[in-house]
């Protein structure tokens, strides 16, 4: 008898069908909307393997529900949204997909850092409400990269992917990383530097760890405070990790000069957030990894890693928490 495997979004049709070659499948449908919680505690019951995404929050609740459950695939790297030791003390495995989008969450980062220091979005807006009157010699000016320093919290392969393309822009480049890393800063001429140091120093500040309690609002009234006037925040990591209501401020009230976020605490994030009043903020509806060729192997990687684990093997990329 085949095994039994759910997906909590319709996929690529070549994954789809490469998991159907294998298992009896069923698959909430739509491409947009997540699958209700009342309906994935339904379909977990009789499963051997779960397909899911960061917007399935995969607790004790839903583990509970899945007596057969071996192996949760979860297609992202973060798996804030499973509740890994549970899993683990019930015999399941929670795997993700690390590497893959590494490059493209660099290019999105370099992408919304350039786009907030030249106030790219500001300026098109600008055009198209027809306010674009004539040339002036400080219309909307921004601040440059080129030769600014550059504090990455993370430094991990996304952090070191982003290192790389900012000494093509001739950055200074400084870390803060949980434990220091010498052969990266030999290899990329990076610096490391203590949190605190990191935030008074850098002009733009970029946030590349992994969400875990311990990081829940690091950069918070206190953070901002010690940035500079003229600082740019940018986070591609996890909402949770930035304070929002103090980002808020820091920013209305000029604490920093701009922000680049890709990630929120709720996501969707609510369109009455005061966020979304700003101009100096550039938001974007967490498309870090969403490039074409990236979406795709991250499917084919959470795919491989069911199929291993109900085939009896090993789990290509199994999640290991310290």
């Amino acid at each position: 008898m085949k095994p039994k495997i759910y997906i909590t979004r319709k996929i690529p049709e070549v994954i789809y069908d490469q998991l159907t070659e294998f298992a009896t499948v069923r698959m909430w449908e739509e491409e947009e909307t997540p699958v209700p919680r009342e309906l994935l505690l339904q379909e977990v019951r009789d499963i051997e393997g779960l397909f899911c995404l960061l917007t399935e929050t995969i607790d004790e609740e839903v583990i509970q529900q899945a007596p057969k459950l071996k192996i949760i695939s979860n297609m992202a790297v973060g798996f804030n949204n499973i509740d890994v030791t549970y899993a683990n003390k019930q015999g399941v495995i929670v795997t993700n997909t690390p590497g893959v989008l590494t490059e493209t969450t660099a290019d999105l980062t370099f992408a919304l850092m350039m786009a907030t220091a030249r106030r790219i979005v500001e300026a098109s807006d600008y055009l198209r409400k027809g306010d674009w009157k004539t040339w002036s010699p400080m219309q909307l000016t921004g601040r440059d990269i080129y030769g600014a320093t550059l504090g990455i919290i993370g430094m991990g392969r996304i952090g070191q992917a982003l290192a790389r393309r900012a000494k093509g822009f001739g950055m200074d480049i400084l870390y803060y990383n949980r434990s220091r890393k010498n052969e990266i800063e030999k290899k990329l001429g990076v610096e490391y530097c203590e949190f605190e140091s990191l935030l008074q120093q850098a002009d733009f500040i970029s946030l590349l760890l992994p969400y875990s309690p311990e990081v829940h609002h690091l950069i918070g009234e206190k953070e901002f405070k010690q940035m500079k006037k003229t600082a740019i925040l940018i986070n591609t990591a996890r909402g949770g990790i930035v304070d929002e209501s103090a980002l808020y401020h820091a920013l209305k009230n000029g604490e920093i000069w701009a922000a680049g976020l890709d990630v929120f605490e709720k996501e969707p994030i609510d369109l009455d957030s005061p966020l979304l009043s700003l101009p100096n903020v550039v938001t974007l509806p967490h498309i870090g990894s969403a490039s074409e060729a990236t979406r795709l192997k991250m499917a084919e990687i959470a795919a491989n890693n069911i199929i291993q684990v109900l085939k009896g093997g090993q789990p290509i990329t199994p999640v290991k928490i310290k």
